[in-house]
């Protein structure tokens, strides 16, 4: 029996795209004008990609939104066919695409388990041995006895990864569908992967969760603009991507720079901090305006711009204010909360016993808050600021509330907000 479960040989994926359907109609017919070629242009969403994946291995598949992700696993999976190359797969595949292919929406869930079974080419008396334990991971109670088309996304994922897990694959195929389930189911998917491993499955797994990627994979593909720029381990991919995502990829090796030296790059190019960042477009600011925050930046250990940090590295957070009003001693201020709006931890110049001085009219000042990021792996979010007192009073010069998210990517998760990073000894 071959080693290689998935052999993934010189693909590529083309689409035509045309300006106008009569332009598609014309092609089909065709009709030529004079001096016109062909009505289409060529997009390829995948170019020219070879992957191997070895039985048992876990490997993950990142990348900006269309980097060819989703396309490579149809490929795989069938369900989609190919320009060029071919695909080679030993063994029997399950796959959990997207939500609901696979599912007829007029029948039941029931029903669709057996259809489900069935297309992957149980009897059924196989579904029906393994009814119970489908019905049990779901858990989406007597819903499975209504149309699929009431379900919510839920309840439709439950399910769907459900059948995919228990039809005893050897090798399972998800693509981010489980970004839709609640924690709670997606600590039990988690726990069948763990179980998954164990048994020597394979799996490969498309996400956006970068903790996740570093926690479950032992080899990470990165795509970009349907091509792929690397195969590694995951630390080493997940820096490489954040460094895409940021606008500093390279064709082969991409060179680690000192701290803050895209920062001053940005600087130097014009380009504002903030530009390289996902911004929140609906954040709340609001003050006196007797300073405003102009540009701000979180800033990794590898000196990137970058929302994505890594858990138990050293961060900054900086932000440039200028000043439109003489003032005495400003205060500049952080804070991080969770996505339901809890305060989990910020500081301030203050707290830190940093002064700035007086400041003139015109001037600004670059402040940098440099931390060990020790919070759990998950998003929150960052709000920043600059107060005062003017005349005895507390005065609000210039805050700005849920700016960006802060992807925080962790391989270990302890309980609560932050991690005590506890050494363990057992005699």
């Amino acid at each position: 029996m071959s080693e290689i479960a998935i052999k993934v040989d010189h693909l590529s994926k083309m689409y035509k795209l045309y300006d106008k359907p009569t332009d598609r109609f014309k092609e089909a017919m065709g009709i030529r004008l004079k001096g016109k070629k062909q009505y289409y242009q060529e997009h390829y969403a995948l170019r020219d990609v070879s992957i191997d994946v070895k039985r048992g291995e876990t490997v993950g598949i990142i990348g900006t939104n269309g980097s060819g992700k989703s396309t490579i696993l149809k490929i795989i999976t069938g369900t989609l066919n190919p320009t060029a190359g071919n695909v080679t797969v030993n063994g029997r595949i399950s796959a959990l695409l997207e939500l609901g292919a696979g599912f007829n929406m007029e029948y039941t869930g029931i029903e669709n388990v057996y259809l489900n079974g069935t297309m992957m080419g149980f009897s059924r008396a196989e579904i029906d041995s393994r009814l119970d334990d489908i019905l049990s991971f779901a858990d989406i109670g007597d819903f499975v006895n209504q149309p699929v088309k009431t379900y919510s996304s839920g309840m439709f994922v439950r399910l769907a990864f459900a059948v995919a897990i228990n039809i005893d694959p050897e090798i399972l195929i998800v693509d981010e569908a489980l970004s839709v389930g609640d924690v709670f189911f997606q600590v039990k998917c988690y726990h069948k992967f763990e179980e998954f491993k164990k048994m020597g499955k394979t799996i490969l797994f498309v996400s956006h969760d970068l903790g996740s990627i570093s926690k479950y994979c032992d080899r990470v593909v990165l795509l970009n603009k349907g091509q792929k720029i690397a195969e590694g381990r995951p630390k080493k991919i997940v820096d490489m991507y954040k460094q895409i995502l940021v606008n500093q990829e390279a064709e082969h090796d991409i060179k680690q720079e000192g701290d803050t030296a895209q920062v001053m790059a940005a600087s130097a190019s014009g380009d504002t901090w903030k530009s390289q960042l996902d911004l929140n477009p609906n954040l709340l600011e609001y003050g006196e305006r007797f300073a405003e925050i102009v540009d701000f930046a979180l800033i990794d250990d590898q000196g990137n711009i970058s929302n994505n940090i890594v858990k138990g590295t050293d961060f900054s957070i900086r932000m440039k204010v200028r000043f439109n009003r003489d003032l005495q001693d400003p205060i500049f201020a952080f804070t991080i909360k969770d996505l339901q709006g809890t305060e989990v931890t910020g500081t301030n110049t203050m707290y830190e016993n940093v002064s700035s001085g007086p400041v003139k009219a015109g001037e600004e000042r670059i402040v940098t808050f440099t931390q060990n990021m020790n919070l759990q792996g998950r998003n929150y979010l960052l709000s920043l600021g600059c107060v005062g007192f003017s005349d005895n009073k507390f005065v609000v010069y210039h805050r700005l509330y849920d700016v960006c998210d802060i992807d925080v990517i962790s391989d270990k998760n302890t309980v609560g907000f932050y991690d005590m990073d506890s050494e363990v000894t057992i005699i």
